[in-house]
């Protein structure tokens, strides 16, 4: 019996953090009551829930007993406290009186605590039922004193009842005041905490369009950058009048009709963004016959993993036009992409003449620098530097990068 009851309080408990976390999962509730009462925590506000939730995980399992445990020995040494003042008292009828007044205070305070929002669009309704529940229990505390003393309930009521209303008056403005109190502070609160979250939540879709617009800022360079130094290479074969502009500019028709949508992307598969690359290789393998050769490395689990459009083809255009064109015997490009544990590598290597004085400056690098971080932010690094042997490493790591789903 206690291990079914236990079960089906965690059970209860876990689906009510659930609901707090994520609203949407009430639909997956299928007891009627307990729905109905998940149903009122989905209502709430995003900010009520997120208060809710932090206190339910902070005060759950043992946690929760033990502060159970503390303040009912509290209480209990409270009410044992009067027999110091009146030892001729009941001490069981103390500790019971001082554990429910105690109990009460704390009940009322958590409803206060956490239905603020309530407490606020219905004040008056709220004062009446303090002072009318105030007036009760006094009632009620007379009925039990009168048992107490023996005496005839209506002549006790009679002699003590004008007293017990002033008490129960007090008490009752006293809590009034208590609870308007704790109801103000926690409304001042939510609307602090509520306009910060709209305050980050403006910043971040401005900072998101920012990086937006910087990001076709970035492309918009980097398209005639490419294509100009493509249809130059035709230019210049067409006044030696080799006869290999022909295949060239055949070459690039195809190229740019394969890649157009790519160019104008955003972000593009590493399998769009080699088979890009490829296609580019290919028109400069026309233009540098023998002295162009390029290995291109790409595994199946990466292939759906998504980066800015055109960045390792700029690092391919950097390495031919700093690394290759300048050596008279050419070169090789190798273009590899790799995972480490949850990091990709994604490596651009050329076997050319090396690092300039300025390895690092100009356009395409920097570009690929910012639309790196406007992407992953920092948990992407970029790095170029020599070969052992000869040439030029350009690295680019993303940190714990997932697998994409299979669609």
């Amino acid at each position: 019996m206690w291990h079914r009851l236990t079960t089906w309080y965690h059970k209860w408990n876990d689906e009510l953090l659930d609901v707090l976390a994520d609203p949407t999962r009430v639909q997956t509730i299928t007891d009627p009551r307990r729905r109905k009462f998940a149903q009122q925590l989905a209502d709430l506000s995003a900010i009520e829930r997120m208060q809710i939730r932090e206190f339910s995980l902070k005060y759950k399992g043992p946690t929760l007993w033990k502060s159970i445990a503390k303040l009912s020995v509290f209480f209990s040494v409270c009410g044992l406290g009067f027999l110091l003042f009146k030892p001729n008292l009941n001490p069981w009828m103390l500790l019971a009186i001082a554990n429910l007044l105690g109990w009460s205070m704390i009940v009322s305070l958590l409803g206060v605590w956490f239905n603020y929002r309530q407490i606020k669009s219905s004040r008056s309704r709220m004062v009446a039922k303090i002072v009318v529940g105030m007036v009760l229990g006094a009632l009620f505390g007379a009925g039990l004193d009168s048992l107490i003393f023996g005496q005839p309930l209506f002549e006790r009521m009679l002699s003590i009842g004008p007293l017990v209303l002033k008490v129960a008056l007090v008490c009752a403005l006293a809590f009034v005041v208590m609870v308007g109190l704790v109801a103000s502070w926690r409304n001042q609160a939510y609307e602090m905490m509520n306009a910060q979250l709209e305050l980050e939540a403006e910043r971040e879709k401005n900072a998101r369009q920012q990086s937006e617009t910087q990001l076709r800022i970035l492309r918009a360079q980097i398209e005639p950058h490419f294509l100009f130094n493509t249809l130059g290479a035709v230019q210049q074969l067409a006044e030696q009048g080799a006869p290999r502009a022909a295949e060239l500019t055949r070459n690039l028709i195809v190229f740019l009709r394969s890649s157009m949508s790519e160019i104008r992307s955003e972000r593009v598969s590493l399998q769009d963004e080699f088979r890009m690359i490829e296609a580019y290789l290919k028109v400069m393998q026309v233009r540098m016959a023998h002295r162009l050769t390029f290995e291109l490395d790409l595994s199946e689990d990466l292939k759906q993993i998504e980066v800015p459009s055109m960045m390792l083809l700029t690092l391919a255009e950097n390495a031919i036009k700093h690394g290759l064109e300048p050596s008279i015997a050419g070169g090789k490009i190798e273009i590899r992409a790799s995972r480490e544990g949850s990091d990709v590598i994604l490596e651009v290597k050329d076997n050319g003449v090396g690092l300039s004085d300025n390895p690092g400056n100009g356009l395409g690098l920097q570009n690929v620098r910012d639309r790196l971080h406007l992407m992953f932010g920092e948990r992407s690094s970029f790095e170029i530097a020599e070969n052992i042997e000869a040439g030029v490493c350009a690295e680019i790591r993303l940190q714990d990068i997932a697998e994409p789903k299979v669609k």
